[in-house]
C-alpha cells in the first residue's frame, strides 16, 4: 500500500482550482495522454461533440456538449477502450463573411483568431482531446475533398444542374435550403424568405429517401429525432389516377392519394394555385382572380414556411370541371391554399366525408360531403367531422362490403386495367440544392466554355487541378453583400481557360453549401493528413461508426439527415463499410439564462464559461452543467447551485486532506465493513449511471458516498478504499481536482488512464451478480448486472464491457440468449 507523501500530512484547507487547473491541463498535453489509437487491439471507442462554428469564445452550450462527450470519453478509456475524441472546427459560412462586410476584416484573418479564442476555452474546461486530428474546414486541404467528392457525384448523377424556384435570403444575399427556412425566415439571421427561379447545382438526396428511411431502424437515436426525419422524408404510397377535364380533349388532372378507397367520396379537386393546368384551363374571367390568389399564397406560404399546415383554409372555384372516373359524376376544381406543387402531382382529390381537412374546406364553401366508408363494427358515422379510419366501403359500386384495405387494392388494380391510374410513392423530401452565393465557402468544382459546353451544362474541374482555392480578395471591394456573387467579381480567378479546348472559360462563381463540410467532416478526422484520398480505407474500418455523436436536436433535418446521406454515398464509393454514421445519438436539452430565456447575446443575459472557470474553475463548471439536470432536458441557470457544487468540491478537498494522517500506513486487511459495502454499492450503481448517461444521478451518488466517508470513524483501511474510489469515480466528472487528489494519496499512476474500479460481488450481492457473456457460445467475458436488471439491461450491459465489444466488432448480431442470473449468449455474423 502506497503512503501519502508526508509533506501533505498537513491539512490544506483550501482548494484552489486556479493554481491546480493550468497544471494538469498541462501535464496531460506533454504526455500525450489522449491520443487514440494507443491500445492496438482493444475494442474501439468513437465519442463525438458535433462540429462547432469557432464564433471566438465558446457558450454554455457548448461546454454542455464538451463535458458530456469528455465524461463519455474519459469513462471509456478507464474501462479499457481504445478512445477517439477529436475536435475541428466548421469554419466556413455566412457569419464570417456578414462580419466581413460589417468590419471590412477578410475571413481568413478573423477565423484563425476565433479558432484560436474557443481552443483555449475548450483546453481550459479540461476536455480530453486528442488534438493530432484537429481540422479546420476552410483549409484548402480539406475543402479539396468536398471538391474531390462534388466531382464523384456528378460522375454519378448525384450532383446535378437545375433551374429550380429557390428560397433566397435578401439580407444574406444567398439561396437556402427548404431544410434552412423556419417559419418562412431565414435560419441563421431571422429575414423573411422570398421565391427566385435560378439556375442551381443539387445533390440527389430523394434517390436515397428509401435507405434513409430503413436506416432509421437499425440506430439508437432518440425517438423525436427519428420521427422528425421520417416526417421530413415523408413517404406515402398511393395511387395517382387521372381526373379527366370537361370540354378538354387528353387533358386531366392527376391526383396523388394514399386512399383509394375513398374515391367514391371524392367531390371536388383541390389543386396548388400555381398548378400549371389551372393557368391553361381557367376560363378568361378567373385568371386574375386566380393569379392573385395564387401570389398571395406564395407571399403566406414563407410566412408560415413552406408545407405549413394554412391556419385558415382558403381557396377559389377555377371554374374547371373534371369528371370522378369511378362515379363517372362532374366535379369542380378549386385552388386550395394546403396543396403544394411540390408535393405529389399538385393536386389531391377531395375526400370530405373521410379527410378532415377536405371536410372543413367543403363546410366553408358549401361543396358536397359524401361518406362511402362506415365502421367496420357498424357505429355510427359522426355528424360533424370526417370518419378518418378504415373500415368497410358503402355506396362504391362494384367494391361496395369490402374492407378498406382489400378495396384501396382493388380499386388501384381497376385503375391501372383501365389506364387511368397507377401505383405511386410520394416524398415530402427534396433533393438538395447546395449553390451559394457567397464567398467563404468551398468553390464548386465547374468550369464552362462556350465552344466545349454551349449549353452551359459545366465541365468537370479535373482531379489533378483540385483544390480549386478561394482567390485573395479586396474585402471592401467584393465583399458587398450586394449584385453578383462575390465571386464573379474577381475577374482574375473567374475567368480561365478550358480543360478540354485550353480556350477562354469561366469558373463556377457560387460556393457550395456549408453544410457539405459538416456532412462528413468526422472520417477526416480518422485520416487529416492523407493526401492521397479523403481517409484510408483501414482506418474507416477500425474507427467507425461514431459511438456516441452529442449535439442538439435543432440538427434533426439539416446535419444530422445530410451526414447520413452523405455516409451512404461514401459506401458506394468503397470508402466505408458502414452506411449509418453515428450508432448512438444524444441530444442535450438548451442551457437557459438567469432569466428563464435561452441564452442569447440579444436578450443579454449570457452566462460566459469563462466567467465560472475564472472563479470557481473548471471542475465546477462542468460538474454544474452535469448535474442541473438529465442530459436531455433543459438546464435552468442557478447561481446557487455553481456556488453548491463548488462547495461539494471543497468538501472533497478538505475530506482527503483532513483523512491523509488517518489513513497513512494503513493497508487493506479484508474486514467487512458499512464504509466497504457503500464503496462497492456506489462503484456499481455509478458505473450503471454512466452506461445510462444518468450524469445528475451519478454526481449524486458520489456526493452520498462522500458524506459516508466524512462521518466514517471505523476502519482506516476501508476509509483509505473509500477515498481512493471516490476520486476515481469523480475523475471523469472533475479531472482536475480528482488527479490533484490522488497524488495527495500517494498514488503515482496515471488516473486518465487507470482502469476503472470493479466492485467486489461479496460486498454488493443484494444489489448485483456475475454473469457469463458468450458469442457464439465461447465464453468471452463476465460482467456485473444488477439484480433488478431485466434482459435488456443485461444484453446492454454485456455488449458495452470491452472484451466483449470486442468479439461483437463489425458483426451483425442475429440473437441473444438470456439466462438469468446464468448466461448470456450473441449470435453473431
Amino acid at each position: 500500500m502506497r503512503r501519502p507523501r508526508k509533506e501533505n500530512l498537513k491539512v490544506q484547507d483550501r482548494y484552489d482550482a486556479k493554481s491546480i487547473e493550468p497544471r494538469w491541463q498541462d501535464h496531460w498535453a506533454k504526455k500525450d495522454l489522449f491520443r487514440a489509437g494507443t491500445r492496438p487491439g482493444a475494442a474501439k471507442k468513437y465519442v463525438l461533440a458535433m462540429l462547432p462554428y469557432p464564433s471566438g469564445e465558446m457558450h454554455m452550450g457548448h461546454a454542455r456538449v464538451y463535458s458530456i462527450t469528455d465524461v463519455l470519453a474519459r469513462y471509456a478509456r478507464k474501462r479499457g477502450f481504445d478512445v477517439f475524441h477529436p475536435f475541428g472546427w466548421d469554419a466556413f459560412g455566412l457569419p464570417a463573411e456578414n462580419a466581413a462586410i460589417k468590419e471590412g476584416v477578410h475571413p481568413a484573418e478573423r477565423t484563425p483568431r476565433n479558432i484560436a479564442s474557443f481552443k483555449e476555452d475548450v483546453i481550459s474546461l479540461g476536455i480530453s482531446v486528442d488534438w493530432s486530428t484537429e481540422i479546420t474546414t476552410s483549409d484548402p486541404e480539406y475543402y479539396r475533398w468536398n471538391q474531390w467528392f462534388f466531382l464523384r457525384m456528378l460522375e454519378r448523377g448525384i450532383a446535378y444542374r437545375r433551374r429550380a424556384k429557390v428560397n433566397f435570403c435578401p439580407f444574406d444575399n444567398t439561396v437556402l435550403a427548404n431544410e434552412q427556412v423556419e417559419e418562412g425566415r431565414c435560419w441563421r439571421c431571422g429575414t423573411l424568405v422570398v421565391e427566385r427561379e435560378i439556375p442551381e447545382w443539387a445533390f440527389r438526396i430523394t434517390a436515397y429517401a428509401d435507405k434513409l428511411l430503413d436506416g432509421l431502424n437499425r440506430i439508437d437515436w432518440p425517438e423525436r429525432v427519428v420521427a422528425m426525419q421520417r416526417n421530413w422524408i415523408g413517404r406515402s404510397d398511393g395511387l395517382e389516377i387521372d381526373f379527366a377535364v370537361k370540354g378538354a380533349r387528353k387533358k386531366a388532372f392527376r391526383v396523388f392519394t394514399t386512399r383509394a378507397d375513398t374515391i367514391y367520396g371524392a367531390t371536388y379537386v383541390a389543386a396548388a394555385p400555381d398548378h400549371p393546368l389551372v393557368a391553361e384551363l381557367a376560363p378568361a374571367a378567373k385568371k386574375a382572380e386566380l393569379s392573385a390568389f395564387a401570389e398571395k399564397v406564395r407571399r403566406a406560404s414563407k410566412e408560415v414556411g413552406e408545407g405549413a399546415q394554412a391556419a385558415e383554409k382558403e381557396g377559389i372555384d377555377t371554374g374547371i370541371r373534371v369528371k370522378n372516373p369511378f362515379t363517372g359524376k362532374e366535379i369542380p376544381v378549386w385552388v386550395a391554399n394546403f396543396v403544394l406543387s411540390s408535393y405529389g402531382t399538385g393536386a389531391v382529390m377531395a375526400v370530405p366525408g373521410h379527410d378532415q381537412r377536405d371536410h372543413e374546406f367543403a363546410a366553408k364553401y358549401g361543396l358536397p360531403i359524401i361518406p362511402t366508408v362506415r365502421p367496420a363494427d357498424d357505429s355510427d358515422l359522426p355528424k360533424d367531422r370526417a370518419y378518418t379510419d378504415y373500415g368497410v366501403l358503402f355506396d362504391s359500386g362494384e367494391f361496395s362490403g369490402m374492407p378498406s384495405e382489400q378495396a384501396r387494392l382493388a380499386i388501384a388494380a381497376e385503375a391501372q386495367r383501365r389506364g387511368i391510374g397507377k401505383p405511386a410513392v410520394n416524398y415530402y423530401l427534396r433533393d438538395w440544392g447546395v449553390s451559394r452565393q457567397r464567398y467563404w465557402g468551398t468553390p464548386i468544382p465547374i468550369i464552362y466554355c462556350p465552344k466545349d459546353d454551349p449549353e452551359g451544362k459545366g465541365i468537370p474541374v479535373p482531379d489533378s487541378q483540385l483544390p480549386v482555392t478561394l482567390p485573395e480578395i479586396d474585402v471592401k471591394e467584393v465583399l458587398t453583400g450586394e449584385g453578383e456573387p462575390p465571386l464573379a467579381k474577381v475577374a482574375s480567378w473567374v475567368n480561365t481557360k478550358c480543360p478540354i479546348c485550353g480556350g477562354p472559360a469561366r469558373r463556377e462563381a457560387e460556393t457550395m453549401d456549408t453544410f457539405v463540410d459538416s456532412s462528413w467532416y468526422w472520417a477526416r478526422y480518422l485520416d487529416p493528413h492523407n493526401s492521397r484520398e479523403p481517409f484510408s480505407r483501414e482506418k474507416a474500418d477500425r474507427w467507425l461508426p461514431i459511438d456516441v455523436y452529442v449535439g442538439g436536436p435543432e440538427h434533426a433535418v439539416l446535419h444530422l439527415l445530410y451526414f447520413r446521406f452523405w455516409t451512404k454515398v461514401m459506401q458506394e464509393l468503397g470508402l466505408c463499410a458502414i452506411d449509418e454514421p453515428a450508432q448512438k445519438l444524444v441530444t442535450q436539452g438548451i442551457v437557459k439564462g438567469r432569466d428563464g430565456e435561452k441564452m442569447s447575446k440579444s436578450k443579454g443575459n449570457v452566462v460566459s464559461p469563462r466567467e465560472i472557470i475564472d472563479e470557481f474553475g473548471a471542475d465546477t463548471a462542468r460538474l454544474f452543467i452535469l448535474f442541473a439536470a438529465p442530459a436531455e432536458k433543459d438546464v435552468d441557470w442557478s447561481d446557487e447551485q455553481v456556488q453548491g457544487q463548488h462547495r461539494f468540491l471543497g468538501r472533497v478537498w478538505r475530506l482527503v486532506q483532513a483523512s491523509l494522517p488517518k489513513i497513512a500506513g494503513a493497508k487493506a486487511n479484508g474486514a467487512v465493513d458499512e464504509l466497504r459495502r457503500r464503496t462497492h454499492k456506489t462503484i456499481l450503481r455509478v458505473t450503471q449511471q454512466l452506461e445510462r448517461l444518468q450524469f445528475n444521478t451519478a454526481i449524486s451518488s458520489l456526493m452520498e458516498l462522500s458524506n459516508a466517508a466524512s462521518d466514517w470513524s471505523g476502519d482506516a483501511a476501508s476509509l483509505r478504499e473509500c477515498l481512493e474510489v471516490l476520486v476515481q469515480l469523480l475523475s471523469p466528472f472533475a479531472p482536475h481536482i480528482a488527479e490533484e487528489l490522488w497524488r495527495e494519496l500517494g498514488r503515482r499512476e496515471e488516473l486518465a488512464l487507470l482502469h476503472w474500479p470493479d466492485a467486489d460481488p461479496a460486498l454488493v450481492i443484494e444489489d448485483a451478480y456475475q454473469i457469463a457473456v458468450q458469442v457464439n457460445g465461447k465464453l468471452r467475458g463476465e460482467v456485473q448486472v444488477a439484480a433488478s436488471a431485466d434482459d435488456a439491461e443485461i444484453r446492454e450491459t454485456a455488449a458495452r464491457d470491452p472484451k466483449v465489444a470486442g468479439w461483437l466488432q463489425g458483426k451483425t448480431i442475429k440473437r441473444v440468449v438470456v439466462i438469468p442470473k446464468r448466461l448470456v449468449n450473441f449470435v453473431v455474423a
